[in-house]
């Protein structure tokens, strides 16, 4: 088994795209509306594009007009680590796949979204891989 967290820089760049390298270890993140996942509506797992670690399923993806995939809960609590960001001059809490430590994206909490949980895993498609399959 892979220990992904022991691979260097120069490694995860022969593994990522540019684009991708920037926004999963670098902690970038893709423009708003353009993502692949940002408007889908497929059954299916997303897992780590870095890492292939299954981090969230379709069941709890949810339209928030923000502009990126949006999920109201992780698949498992195990599956990220959530830390807190104060970049940009503001608190948000970064969300990091927890096999790898990816940047996944930010949640936030107490926006009023209609969702079991009032949390809003706001991911950046180029962090994730959508498998196509029954999720029930």
């Amino acid at each position: 088994m892979t220990d992904f967290k022991l691979i260097s820089d120069d490694q995860w760049r022969e593994r990522l795209t540019p684009q991708e390298f920037h926004v999963l270890r670098e902690a970038g993140t893709e423009p708003p509306h353009v993502g692949e996942y940002t408007n889908t509506t497929t059954e299916g797992v997303y897992s780590c594009r870095a890492c292939g670690e299954e981090l969230f399923r379709s069941t709890e993806k949810f339209e928030s007009h923000c502009g990126w995939p949006s999920f109201f809960s992780p698949l498992a609590g195990d599956k990220i680590i959530e830390k807190v960001d104060l970049s940009l001059g503001m608190r948000r809490v970064e969300v990091l796949c927890a096999n790898c430590g990816s940047h996944m994206g930010h949640v936030f909490e107490g926006e009023g979204y209609d969702t079991p949980t009032d949390l809003r895993y706001c991911i950046n498609s180029i962090s994730l891989t959508l498998e196509e399959k029954p999720v029930s």
